[in-house]
């Protein structure tokens, strides 16, 4: 089945809920939502949002009714004649029965909002895991290892620093590097290690917390600017099933990781990310997805729980709005994107070579 838009999906909802599907299209329908769990959460979504619109509805009519009939029973009956107990019970409580159906309304639209109906940015976290939270698990651990390594080296009055590392990789070739917000979040340090051992000390240029995205820097001096680097950035949508694969750094030695591209939506309908199914650990966040020719088409951020190999990318579209978005006395050197692609016609081991040198461990300390 083609790739379908949030709009055609609803769309094709409605129908069956309104009961005007065939019987083998309502069985196309429910197989679908099977088939990808982040249009079944949008139908659940939306079937409430029914759901609760009518009953807003039914409130609304109910008030108007009773208005109707308070209206037609004034005009039959003139003011100096006594009201009837109903009209009297409902002008003590005509009020709080307009204020219940408001705040229904209110609390209708207000749910909506808040679980991410109108806003694909936000996401819910039912079921879905952003990797900071194994990245938090890893903090505690490094620093009880600091702790630990600390009371081992006070008699020799030796500390060594220690760290946790995430992926990131380079988008300029002069020393731009893109990584996500939630690994840098509350640094007091970041450096960047590439596939050689070489370190060097990088700035947080900026951030975009809703996209999951950080801009860095590489200050250190030793660092010298290297060839333009070999892959683009696609900025059209990739196709449902499409071959790709990601290099990142779970461990301290790069691991390749191949899968295919299992919906055109992240999580919850998010339209600015990707679903794929690359099995991905902490320390892949911030890596680099690329298709076939070697275009880099997002960046790993998060995964469903409970789902081995069901995992979220940030579509590259996104990253390259977030580098338009920065402000100019923030950078340090205009941001320019390559637009030739040096991977396109090679083999995967052959790319995989020529792209080691731009993909870098993040070390936050």
């Amino acid at each position: 089945m083609k790739s379908l838009s949030q709009q055609e999906f609803i769309e094709w909802a409605d129908l069956y809920l309104q009961d005007e599907l065939t019987a083998t299209d309502r069985l196309r329908f429910e197989a679908f939502c099977k088939e990808y769990p982040s249009f079944d959460i949008l139908f659940q979504q939306h079937q409430q949002f029914i759901q609760n619109f009518k009953q807003a509805d039914a409130r609304s009519q109910f008030k108007s009714a009773l208005n109707q009939t308070a209206s037609t029973y004034h005009k039959a009956h003139p003011a100096a004649a006594p009201k009837g107990r109903v009209i009297q019970l409902w002008d003590k409580l005509k009020f709080t029965a307009g204020m219940a159906a408001a705040i229904a309304i209110v609390s209708v639209f207000s749910t909506l909002w808040l679980s991410g109906y109108y806003s694909n940015l936000k996401k819910t976290t039912s079921g879905y895991s952003e990797l900071r939270r194994e990245m938090n698990n890893v903090k505690r651990n490094v620093n009880a290892q600091k702790a630990a390594i600390n009371n081992i080296n006070s008699n020799s009055g030796t500390k060594e620093a220690t760290h946790y590392g995430a992926t990131g990789f380079m988008i300029t070739r002069n020393g731009y590097v893109v990584t996500n917000y939630h690994v840098v979040h509350g640094a007091d340090s970041v450096h960047l290690q590439n596939s050689k051992g070489q370190s060097f000390k990088a700035d947080i240029i900026f951030t975009n917390p809703d996209k999951d995205l950080a801009i860095l820097h590489i200050s250190d001096s030793t660092f010298k600017s290297s060839k333009n680097i070999p892959y683009t950035f696609k900025k059209s949508d990739s196709d449902l099933g499409e071959d790709i694969y990601t290099i990142g750094f779970p461990r301290d030695e790069a691991v390749y990781g191949q899968g295919y591209l299992s919906s055109s939506t992240g999580y919850s309908g998010d339209t600015l990310a990707y679903q794929i199914s690359i099995p991905v650990n902490p320390g892949n966040s911030g890596g680099p997805v690329l298709d076939k020719e070697g275009n880099v088409i997002g960046i790993i951020s998060g995964k469903q729980k409970g789902l081995d190999g069901a995992a979220f990318a940030i579509k590259a579209k996104a990253l390259v709005e977030t580098l338009n978005s920065i402000p100019a006395d923030s950078l340090r050197g205009n941001i320019i994107l390559n637009n030739k692609n040096n991977l396109s016609g090679f083999s995967r081991t052959e790319q995989i070579k020529r792209l080691q040198d731009y993909i870098y461990i993040v070390k936050v300390y």
